[in-house]
């Protein structure tokens, strides 16, 4: 993301305005909101105060991880709820937590080569509404039973239905397990505070930053791109409600291991936090700019996407930034502020400690010394995923959004949103 300099692959790209719904912490039951509920209740208000009507967008890309039964394809009911006409084609993409990224990305490249002039493009997740699924034994045995005409056999059907037929599986926790490896994200940021040495006093002292940098941005207005929501009882929803303005080390040592039971470092306390929430972006030409008289936050460039041993992957950042220096011939001085998604505090501070390594640096990010470092107060400077939360449809969206408007607030130049991807990718 930049404000100043040329997209090298095209025609200029600009984001000329976003919102996104307050993001809201899985409590342990589904929340009131469906993910179609969270996508309007960020795109609507956003629409809203354009210039221009939804039927002059050329297109909706959102991503989505986790749409419900009724929410297929749910960029295409977007597109007809806020008024997009029949015409306005959608389509919804999942690249695990970069799925609003690769929305983002998708309007990029489409405006930039010149096949589109206004796009809005998002991601959102309802995580709390994650589904419960049936074991592949209660499957075989429904689909035993339905086949079943005679009293007699289904007779025999049902003294074969044993207790554990029942037993559910957790969509949520079966998404975020590599089956490839066979380690869930948590054990992966075990993998990476190993091999970097990282401790859990400094995983919670990363922790209890981000919650205290969120409370201060809230606190001091840093986060215009929230748009109150309101569920079917009237009730208000205007902030992250994940924050902990109390957070302190003496509180975060009490939690256990989570996730490497019971040696482990990471805790639900120095992880992201499982939410509810939307982001949209609009995203302009040139020549959409000229003829609505939009004012643009910041110019856009296409991502840069890298790939890596699922087991390490949330290093995908450090991977994918280098790959971004490399096409934008960049340098870490170039950078004004950073946004890497908090997945995990160690997984951030495991990218920050690998670029800054010359002998990772060269032998796994081919270089032929160290990165450079990360500046502690450019990096997430309002907080991150642990405090406010990870709805992992919408994140990416929401970092490019949040980027730019620190972009605009510092009077800064360059920025550079990153997130890890599951399954070895950043």
């Amino acid at each position: 993301m930049a404000k100043s300099s040329n997209n090298h692959s095209g025609r200029a790209v600009y984001l000329v305005d976003g919102a996104r719904t307050p993001f809201l912490k899985a409590r342990g039951k589904p929340g009131v909101f469906s993910a179609i509920d969270l996508a309007l209740g960020a795109t609507k208000p956003l629409m809203l105060r354009q210039p221009f009507d939804a039927t002059e967008l050329d297109e909706v890309i959102y991503g989505c991880m986790m749409p419900s039964a009724d929410e297929a394809n749910i960029a295409r009911i977007i597109a007809l709820r806020i008024g997009g006409g029949d015409k306005l084609t959608a389509y919804t993409v999942q690249r695990n937590c970069a799925s609003g990224l690769q929305a983002i990305d998708n309007a990029v490249r489409n405006i930039s080569q010149g096949y589109a002039d206004l796009i809005l493009a998002g991601g959102v997740d309802s995580m709390s509404r994650a589904p419960l699924l049936l074991q592949e034994d209660m499957v075989h045995w429904l689909a035993k039973w339905s086949q079943s005409r005679s009293v007699g056999t289904k007779l025999k059907a049902l003294s074969q239905l044993k207790g554990r037929h029942f037993s559910p599986v957790i969509a949520l926790l079966r998404g975020l397990t590599d089956p490839v490896v066979g380690l869930n994200m948590g054990q992966t940021a075990e993998n990476l505070a190993w091999r970097f040495g990282i401790s859990r006093e400094q995983m919670d002292a990363y922790a209890m930053q981000s919650h205290l940098r969120l409370s201060a941005a809230m606190e001091k207005g840093c986060l215009d791109e929230i748009e109150t929501i309101y569920d079917n009882s009237g009730h208000v929803y205007s902030e992250d409600d994940g924050v902990r303005p109390d957070s302190s080390m003496e509180k975060l040592a009490k939690l256990k291991p989570f996730f490497d039971k019971p040696y482990g470092k990471v805790t639900p306390a120095n992880s992201s936090q499982i939410t509810d929430g939307a982001s949209s972006l609009i995203l302009a030409s040139e020549d959409a700019v000229k003829k609505h008289h939009l004012t643009p936050l910041a110019k856009l460039n296409p991502a840069q996407w890298a790939g890596l041993d699922p087991a390490q992957m949330g290093l995908g950042p450090a991977h994918a930034i280098v790959e971004t220096f490399k096409s934008h011939h960049l340098i870490m001085e170039n950078i004004d502020y950073w946004e890497i998604n908090e997945a995990f505090a160690a997984q951030v501070q495991a990218c920050v400690l690998a670029l800054k390594d010359e002998d990772y640096c060269r032998d796994e990010l081919g270089l032929l010394k160290s990165a450079g470092e990360i500046p502690e107060d450019r990096l997430n400077v309002d907080g991150g995923a642990i405090a406010l939360g990870h709805p992992v449809g919408s994140s990416g969206a929401r970092i490019v959004l949040h980027m730019a408007q620190v972009l605009k607030r510092e009077n800064a130049k360059k920025g550079i949103a990153t997130l890890c991807i599951g399954g070895g990718q950043g």
